[in-house]
């Protein structure tokens, strides 16, 4: 039973009723459930934190990025991508192609709705969605909504959140410090010594970025990390890995990717990017580890121009003492440490997700959950593992949107849908 409190809370704010599914996130995961739903004549609301779709895409992205696998695996359901762009789209023709999907499929998010707490109501048999307004509406009461609907799609993905290590003596550093998520463009940092924390793929492409603007960086290389060329013989590593798991068994696949690795790129090992002693398909099944696909910051690294260290024991003014004794004079910071998922922070009263903001149950089981809720975009396989997760959702979703709107059966079913429509 609910508590006086909750009571009061629940009247002090409006209410939405909802015909259909809260989506909450509107980048491409959304997006694609949004979409898919619509295919089955199913509506939907979309709660986005932010003032645009794919926020990370739009805001929180470096100006070179491109995306790392060809496009026809990172395109969205039911609307492929312009046959005039490259096989890797620029982080611009990316954007453009979602603003596009977006308008096609007629999805209109609601943005500055940051959710604060989603939980199962179980006298009502329905979810209640807290949000509040973001950006100028934050801290306004008269802002906070409450969506109510039969069922909850989580859409926030698995690097709604930046991850912010602690180091000691970073407060004491005194030059620039930021994460990569706020990282632009080298241009800033023309003629600066920069230490670049993590060696994944942003790690290595912000070096190579920091180098064609003249900077003088070092990554620091903590842990084991594969690295692959993008492409063997004009053919994507990734097109190729998907080509051979039709034939052969993972670890296969994993033994000729790094065969090939070896064959195309040599002994990376000598150059301080110690190899996993997992495959590296394996290891990204499992751990959600993504190898390195090499544009060009390996050949800086042998060159000299990207400096590897090894991990950080402390800053101090001015400089980093690391692992090994040596101290690095440095004027700036990029933390290029990854993203995590935000799940925990509002999803209340459900142990379908882990502690880390991923479904517990494995993939490809973990996109559906109890009590009509679904995740959409947490399979550690990008865009292709997102738009599956979409039309298994939007699927089981219609077939059940089909039997409760029949107009004899299921009359309490009915009745929720015909409260309002938003």
């Amino acid at each position: 039973m609910a508590s006086m409190t909750d009571r009061l809370d629940f009247f002090s704010r409006r209410c939405a009723w909802v015909n259909g599914p809260i989506i909450v996130g509107a980048g491409p995961s959304g997006l694609a459930v949004a979409a898919c739903l619509k295919e089955h004549g199913v509506p939907s609301v979309i709660l986005e934190r932010a003032d645009c779709i794919a926020s990370l895409w739009q805001k929180r992205t470096y100006d070179r990025l491109k995306l790392h696998l060809p496009k026809q695996f990172c395109q969205l359901p039911k609307f492929p991508f312009p046959e005039h762009y490259p096989e890797y789209p620029t982080k611009k023709q990316f954007v453009d192609y979602l603003e596009s999907y977006a308008k096609h499929f007629e999805i209109s998010p609601r943005f500055n709705q940051s959710v604060q707490s989603a939980r199962y109501d179980e006298t009502c048999g329905l979810w209640r969605v807290r949000t509040v307004g973001a950006g100028a509406e934050a801290g306004n009461r008269s802002h906070e909504v409450e969506y109510i609907g039969r069922w909850l799609v989580v859409a926030t993905g698995e690097n709604a959140e930046k991850v912010v290590p602690e180091l000691e003596g970073l407060g004491g550093f005194g030059g620039d410090v930021i994460h990569a998520c706020d990282y632009k463009s080298g241009e800033a940092y023309r003629g600066k010594r920069v230490l670049v924390i993590g060696c994944g793929n942003s790690g290595m492409e912000l070096c190579l970025d920091l180098c064609d603007h003249d900077a003088f960086p070092a990554m620091v290389v903590r842990d084991s990390v594969h690295v692959l060329p993008r492409e063997v013989l004009g053919k994507s590593t990734f097109e190729l890995a998907v080509l051979l798991m039709k034939w052969l068994p993972l670890w296969l696949v994993d033994k000729i990717l790094l065969w090939l690795a070896w064959l195309l790129l040599g002994n990376v090992e000598k150059h301080g990017l110690r190899r996993p002693s997992t495959g590296p398909l394996e290891l990204k099944n499992t751990q959600g580890r993504t190898p390195v696909l090499d544009l060009g910051a390996l050949a800086k690294i042998r060159s000299g121009d990207i400096k590897v260290v090894p991990g950080i024991k402390r800053f101090s003014s001015g400089s980093v003492e690391l692992v090994d004794g040596q101290a690095l004079d440095i004027d700036s910071v990029i933390l290029a440490t990854g993203y995590r998922s935000n799940v925990p922070q509002w999803l209340q009263g459900c142990d379908f997700f882990s502690k880390d903001g991923f479904p517990k149950t494995p993939f490809p089981n973990g996109w559906k959950g109890q009590s009509g809720l679904y995740a959409v975009g947490f399979t550690r396989r990008g865009l292709a593992g997102a738009s599956s997760d979409a039309a298994r959702t939007a699927k089981d979703i219609g077939r059940m949107w089909k039997e409760e709107t029949k107009p004899a059966k299921r009359p309490v079913a009915c009745h929720r849908r015909c409260i309002s429509q938003i």
